[in-house]
């Protein structure tokens, strides 16, 4: 039974389960600081353009079918939204700072053949062994 809780803690403890959670309760709080943005701010500005913020209220019914397409409007730019706001405001951002760190580290080259990153001093490359021309 000691074992059974020993091998459980350490379950628990795993780094990528503690990685797992965090980025779990990090996505959440995310989640609800972009669906702020875009519904106080996004929104708004949408309201002004299009004079209406909310498309909810559209639809139409053919022979008593009633489709309301303003359900799916809005769903379609939340999401369109969203996406952007990630896309502008978070991948963006990173793959800028991450193109600085890159240039930044010198112990790290691209394998020219596959684009791995792998040690500047590399004789061949980890990933797909082509020889690497070496540095003078």
């Amino acid at each position: 039974m000691r074992a059974l809780i020993r091998d459980f803690k350490k379950f628990l403890m795993q780094g990528n389960l503690v990685t797992l959670a965090v980025a779990v309760i990090v996505g959440t709080v995310f989640s609800s600081v972009v669906k702020a943005f875009i519904t106080d701010l996004i929104t708004p500005i949408i309201a002004l353009v299009a004079g209406k913020p909310d498309f909810g209220a559209l639809s139409f019914t053919i022979n008593g079918s009633h489709f309301q397409y303003g359900d799916f409007i809005n769903a379609l730019f939340t999401f369109v939204t969203t996406a952007a706001a990630v896309f502008f405001f978070v991948v963006k951002p990173y793959q800028v700072f991450d193109e600085r760190r890159t240039k930044e580290d010198p112990s790290v080259k691209e394998c020219p053949e596959c684009l791995t990153k792998i040690p500047a001093g590399a004789r061949r490359c980890s990933a797909c062994t082509a020889p690497q021309p070496q540095r003078s």
